[in-house]
């Protein structure tokens, strides 16, 4: 099975042709050019793809989209709120290397001990929050320069130090 990567949300309906805004996380400019399909979680860990027609640059975090069988604004708005989602491999060709994104699938490591893979990066103003799982609850690791020690981009890990108790918090 693939394994995908969080791409942005569809914020807006544009225009009256069933055009979406979808504002991403690549660290770029882009407009996806090359790219089929994107997906969108139907049910948990289940991705359906949907077709691209065009793509155009709006910003550096935001695309203009028109997919396959989206032709009206109505059609549009029920889309608003997805979250879209790549394949991993398209996900990197796409993002930029100093994108905080591209740190999803790295592994981190509290000093020595591993703690496991960063699912979703969510950015604060003055900190990154990495959400992962361990022994099947969620657990958010805040990255900021008290905490994150190294990231070794060729072992694909993070090593952070965290304060006493916060794995304990969720566990």
């Amino acid at each position: 099975m693939a394994n995908y990567l969080r791409l942005g949300k569809l914020v807006a309906a544009h225009g009256l042709k069933g055009e979406l805004l979808l504002k991403h996380t690549l660290g770029k400019k882009t407009a996806l050019k090359g790219l089929e399909a994107i997906f969108i979680e139907d049910k948990k860990k289940s991705f359906l793809p949907w077709f691209i027609e065009s793509a155009k640059i709006k910003s550096e975090k935001e695309i203009y989209l028109k997919l396959q069988g989206i032709n009206s604004r109505e059609a549009a708005i029920k889309l608003i709120q997805k979250e879209i989602w790549l394949d991993e491999t398209d996900f990197k060709k796409f993002a930029s290397k100093k994108a905080p994104s591209g740190l999803l699938g790295y592994s981190i490591i509290n000093n020595t001990e591993p703690l496991g893979e960063i699912l979703e990066l969510i950015e604060q103003p003055h900190q990154l929050i990495c959400r992962l799982e361990i022994k099947g609850k969620e657990v958010l690791i805040p990255l900021h320069e008290g905490s994150l020690q190294k990231v070794n981009h060729k072992k694909k890990e993070v090593i952070v130090v965290l304060p006493d108790g916060l794995l304990e918090i969720y566990l």
